[in-house]
Parts: C-alpha cells; sequence; structure tokens
C-alpha cells in the first residue's frame, strides 16, 4: 500500500496529508478538552477555589445573590463565565462538531480532484493522431497508468476522509465534550445553589416584612442625605454672603461718593445759573445805558 502512495501524484499526497493532519489536531483538541472539562468538574465536587474559573464565577455569583438574593440566575452566571472564561474550550468543542463533516469533505475534494486528472490523462491518450497508432501502442501501458494513479488518488483520499471521520465519531461519542461541560456546569450549579448561597449575605428581603424594613431604610437613608445636602447648600450659600460682604460695602461708598458728587454738581450748577442771570441783568443794564448815552450824543450833535 506505501509503494502505491509513493506512486500517487503529490497534490494526492498532499490531500491525504492535510486529512491525517487535521485528524490527529482533532485527537488533540479531544482529549485536551474532555480532561480540561472533567478536571473542573473534580474540582467543583471537592470544593477547590483555585482554579480562575471557578474563582471569577463564585465572585460574580456572589455579587448577584447579594443584590437579588434567591432569585439570582445560576444557569445565566454559569453560561457567562463559560462564554468568557473559557471561550478557547467552546472553540476547540466547535471544531469537533465540525470536523467530521470537514473529513468528508476533504475526501470529497480528493476525489474530484484525482477524477479530473484520470479524465486528463485520458483524454491526452485518446486525443493521439490514429496515423501514429503504430508508434504510440508503445506508450498506452504508461498512458494508463497515469489515468489509473489519478483514479488512485480519487479513491484514497475518499477512503482516508471517510475513515477519518469514522474514528473521529466514535471517539467522540466515548469521549463526549458536550457531555463533560453539561456535567461540569451541572455540578457547578448545585454547588452554588445548595452550599455556596447559605453561607453569603444578601441585601435582598426574605419576606414581605423584611421588603417594608428595607424600604423604610432606603427612606431613612435618602432623608438623611438630602439633610446633608441642604446642610451642605447652606454653609456655602453662607460662606458666599460672607465673601460678599467687602464687595458689596465697596460699591455702596462707591455709590455714595457718586451721590455725594452729584450733589456738589447740583450745587455748583444752581450757582452757576444765578452768576449767569445776574451777569444777563448787568449786560441788559450796559446795554441800556449805553443806548442813553448814544441818545444824549445824538441830541448834542445836532444842537
Amino acid at each position: 500500500m506505501f509503494n502505491k502512495l509513493s506512486a500517487m501524484p503529490p497534490v494526492g499526497l498532499m490531500v491525504i496529508v492535510v486529512i491525517l493532519s487535521l485528524f490527529a489536531l482533532s485527537l488533540i483538541v479531544l482529549f485536551v478538552t474532555y480532561a480540561r472539562y472533567s478536571r473542573l468538574a473534580s474540582l467543583v465536587g471537592n470544593l477547590n477555589r483555585e482554579s480562575d474559573f471557578l474563582r471569577y464565577t463564585v465572585n460574580t455569583f456572589a455579587d448577584a445573590y447579594k443584590r437579588h438574593g434567591r432569585d439570582v440566575n445560576t444557569p445565566a452566571i454559569i453560561a457567562d463565565a463559560v462564554r468568557s472564561r473559557m471561550a478557547g474550550s467552546l472553540l476547540c468543542e466547535r471544531y469537533l462538531n465540525n470536523a467530521v463533516s470537514l473529513f468528508v469533505t476533504l475526501g470529497l475534494f480528493g476525489t474530484f480532484l484525482g477524477l479530473s486528472l484520470s479524465v486528463s490523462s485520458l483524454t491526452e491518450l485518446l486525443g493521439t493522431n490514429t496515423s501514429e497508432w503504430l508508434t504510440v501502442l508503445d506508450d498506452v501501458g504508461s498512458g494508463l497508468m497515469s489515468a489509473l494513479s489519478g483514479m488512485g488518488v480519487a479513491f484514497y483520499t475518499s477512503l482516508v476522509g471517510v475513515a477519518c471521520s469514522i474514528l473521529l465519531t466514535v471517539l467522540r461519542a466515548i469521549f463526549s465534550v458536550q457531555n463533560a461541560r453539561e456535567k461540569l456546569e451541572t455540578r457547578l450549579e448545585l454547588w452554588l445553589d445548595h452550599d455556596v448561597a447559605p453561607t453569603l449575605p444578601t441585601e435582598a428581603p426574605k419576606d414581605n416584612a423584611d421588603l417594608v424594613h428595607q424600604m423604610v431604610l432606603a427612606l431613612d437613608r435618602s432623608a438623611d442625605s438630602m439633610d446633608q445636602t441642604l446642610m451642605n447648600a447652606t454653609n456655602e450659600l453662607k460662606s458666599a454672603i460672607s465673601a460678599s460682604r467687602t464687595p458689596i460695602a465697596a460699591m455702596n461708598k462707591t455709590v455714595e461718593s457718586f451721590n455725594n458728587g452729584v450733589r456738589d454738581f447740583s450745587e455748583f450748577n444752581y450757582n452757576l445759573r444765578g452768576t449767569v442771570e445776574r451777569m444777563d441783568v448787568t449786560v441788559r443794564d450796559l446795554v441800556g445805558g449805553l443806548r442813553e448815552v448814544s441818545r444824549i450824543l445824538e441830541r448834542g450833535g445836532r444842537s
């Protein structure tokens, strides 16, 4: 069989190597993921928190239980922890779910590739000029062997792909990664609800009386917070008033000075008006005197 594989075209050997490499990778992923789920399940059974995943799950559950009490959604917390802390294992699980169909698909790819090689060789053989049949008869055997090597690629790749698919399917049925994960989630949920939850403090009310008591406490805290806020606002207002006294006093002094200046200006204006009126009377008297002198001079000139 190894001699037949060595005589196979390089393309066929490459397809078979790819299928076998992916099959080996699938085996490693299967056993590593199954072992990780099983190890975490055993740690949960022993109440061990050394795992980062378990520590994160317990801390998240404790925070949710403190707020919601018995109404906490444990399966959702576990599912979120698995998605956030075990994303690599979930990726491996999805790969294993699609690996079986991947092997069959690669085998079919090798089948069509081998058939295309075989048909190409037969086409070249039968397309030879009929006048040269006598000289070509010696090469018919080698041409048929080339065509059959293409058929070998088709059948061997399909055989390897189907065999790997069957083996992986059987191993997945024995070492079920999905069942191991579900076992881990179930054991973790029971542990959190029955062993961890009773040891955790909670702010959630246990009954209606406890709910009313918590509402009263909440109202008291709100009233205290409002009193403190009002007290702080009052202190800030007092500080602002104290700080504004000096500017207000300065402003009052400025206004008073301005009023005094306006008053002095009013007195000056009044005095100026009296002076102007007296000057007007004097000017009028002067004008009258000048007119009288002018008339006297005119009479004296005529005489």
